[in-house]
């Protein structure tokens, strides 16, 4: 094999392993994982559509879902970053995210892994404990969104919808489900989606950005939303870079179960202070 051709492919093989650990890129032991006081929700049908899994499994009953689209701006060192999030694709996954914007969780995290060698691959943040700048950097990515009415962490099933279906494959990857077609969502570059551990349910508030295309992904992790504007910003992000704000800028009025007043918002940490 050309040494060019082995070097790409080891380079996605270690993406890989790095993604579905969703760890620091200093650290590939710590993983995205539950807690021992909550088990991810157990798997549902990979046919069923958002209100049968409501029906199926009361733990995804009141998660917040996206009927539409919606608009979020995250600004990172004084640069907007705008996304376009897709509802009608990846309802749960989307309104989740919107949720969690809308109630100011992202104000102030940190971006706690970048990989952009070998090859350009993610830059991926959402940790709530990265907004304590004492918080050891190698335990970022094990942390989730509580949700204060439970007092647990909040999970979302993997959600990923093949071109050409009606609705969405819930709790398995495309090859558990033997799904040979892609999804409509597709990890181009600047694609917005959830990481996870390896269980497939375990999703809660880390999300990630593409660099670059990367197909392999598809089928395996759940893309809700891309970059319309700022990808230039996205490309200059270094670990440890905080995004400064986030908010809604339009299609809340199509959030459902989630919180619709935007909490208010608490300056950021700079990074390293304290």
């Amino acid at each position: 094999m050309p040494t060019n051709c082995l070097r790409w492919t080891l380079s996605l093989l270690l993406g890989v392993v790095l993604m579905m650990t969703g760890c620091n890129s200093d650290t590939t032991s710590t993983a995205i994982a539950p807690s021992p006081e909550q088990s991810p929700p157990a798997q549902v049908t990979p046919d069923a559509s958002p209100t049968a899994i409501a029906n199926l499994d009361p733990q995804y009953a009141n998660l917040p879902r996206l009927e539409g689209k919606a608009v979020v701006e995250m600004v990172v060192k004084g640069t907007p970053i705008t996304m376009q999030l897709d509802g009608t694709n990846a309802p749960i996954t989307a309104g989740n995210f919107v949720d969690l914007v809308n109630r100011g969780l992202y104000n102030g995290l940190a971006f706690h892994r970048v990989v952009r060698q070998p090859q350009p691959f993610v830059v991926q943040g959402g940790d709530p404990q990265s907004k304590d700048p004492n918080f050891p950097a190698s335990q970022l990515g094990t942390g989730g969104f509580i949700d204060p009415a439970l007092g647990t962490e909040r999970y979302i099933p993997l959600e990923i919808k093949p071109n050409g279906a009606s609705t969405p494959v819930y709790g398995q990857t495309f090859q558990e489900a033997g799904i040979t077609q892609p999804p409509v969502l597709r990890h181009h570059r600047g694609a917005v989606a959830m990481a996870r551990s390896q269980l497939p349910n375990s999703a809660s508030s880390q999300f990630y950005i593409t660099l670059a295309d990367l197909s392999f992904l598809d089928g395996n992790y759940a893309v809700f939303g891309n970059v319309t504007s700022g990808m230039e910003a996205v490309d200059q992000i270094q670990q440890g870079d905080r995004i400064e704000t986030a908010r809604v800028v339009s299609g809340l009025e199509n959030l459902r179960n989630g919180s619709t007043t935007p909490a208010n918002s608490v300056p950021p940490t700079p990074p390293g202070a304290g």
